[in-house]
């Protein structure tokens, strides 16, 4: 998916834009082009209209994913995945997994087992 803004990207922060990436979502800024803009808040506004859910939401919707698969299917410690999802503390990490799942990561790995 490609996202169009016009401005300056400094006030999302590294830790959004580097989930963006990592979920297959490109922003590409573009002073000249500005009738195809489309503003952040638009964006997220015409997101919630569509599917009911914010743009953090669907964001964290396909962390929690992408932490069950690799919980899952791979060997790879909790702080890996962590550190590979883009958080900087195993804990954010572990909260946010719980709140969505009802369960520690470590809890759902061992749920296969």
């Amino acid at each position: 998916m490609k996202i169009l803004l016009t401005g300056s990207l400094g006030h999302i922060g590294l830790p959004l834009a580097q989930l963006l990436h990592q979920h297959e979502l490109t922003i590409i800024t573009s002073k000249e082009d500005r009738t195809a803009a489309i503003k952040a808040l638009y964006l997220s506004n015409l997101l919630k209209t569509l599917t009911g859910k914010s743009t953090q939401q669907h964001i964290q919707e396909k962390i929690i994913e992408k932490a069950k698969e690799q919980l899952s299917t791979t060997g790879l410690s909790v702080s890996e995945i962590t550190y590979g999802l883009g958080f900087d503390y195993p804990q954010s990490f572990s909260k946010l997994f719980k709140a969505k799942t009802q369960l520690a990561p470590l809890e759902f790995r061992n749920s296969f087992n």
